[in-house]
């Protein structure tokens, strides 16, 4: 079809091989798949806003080497978080802008409520259940486990756009799946772009943590 060689011509240059790690041909989708991807997740620690540009970057990079893997719900994945990422682009914006300082001011970080994390603790099985069954007609690779980490993801981005500090707790269980997956996938670096994540998940949720403590320390104090 036209539009497909239109654009498999568009990422040609993006899947040509520049080396190899361990069993893995690296290509640039992959090298600017791991650059912006640490930035992504070190902004998203500082909860600084720019985490979001760089992370729809990050997006389009993983759209084009997770269809060349063939794990397509990964792949679908990245444009479902390219609208998330707008969505909660436009949300930080509004909650800083709602604060002190305007524009200038701090993201507020929050704890989720009870009815939001019993909807998504809820929703978690059926949808792994429903994905798993789609990527298995489709021939993903690793239709079970690709279906798990999409589930995760999306759970962990809503709680991410909505400053909610559970969202790492969900990053995290998703990286642990991300990192052996990747490898039985010859994607070597990759697997080490979530093991570099989900190290820094573990520094964001500590940040987060002390911003939530600073935050409700500050609100107690009697101006």
């Amino acid at each position: 079809m036209p539009i497909i060689d239109f654009l498999s011509g568009l990422t040609a240059p993006l899947t040509t091989v520049l080396g190899h790690v361990g069993g893995d041909g690296v290509t640039w989708a992959e090298l600017l798949g791991f650059a912006t991807g640490a930035a992504c997740v070190w902004l998203t620690v500082r909860a600084n806003i720019w985490n979001f540009p760089v992370g729809i970057a990050n997006n389009v990079f993983f759209l084009i080497l997770f269809a060349g893997a063939r794990l397509y719900a990964d792949a679908a994945l990245q444009l479902v978080f390219l609208a998330l990422g707008v969505h909660g682009w436009w949300q930080w914006l509004r909650g800083r802008a709602a604060g002190p300082g305007a524009a200038a001011g701090p993201v507020v970080v929050r704890r989720a409520t009870a009815p939001t994390l019993l909807a998504l603790a809820t929703l978690l099985g059926p949808a792994t259940w429903g994905l798993t069954e789609l990527l298995t007609r489709a021939g993903d690779s690793a239709p079970f486990w690709d279906a798990l980490t999409t589930a995760l993801s999306l759970a962990a981005q809503w709680l991410l756009n909505t400053r909610r500090i559970e969202t790492w707790y969900l990053w995290i269980a998703a990286d642990l799946v991300y990192v052996p997956l990747y490898l039985s996938k010859s994607l070597d670096l990759t697997a080490l772009v979530y093991l570099v994540f989900l190290g820094m998940c573990a520094v964001g949720l500590r940040s987060w943590r002390r911003s939530l403590a600073t935050d409700a320390h500050t609100a107690a104090v009697p101006a």
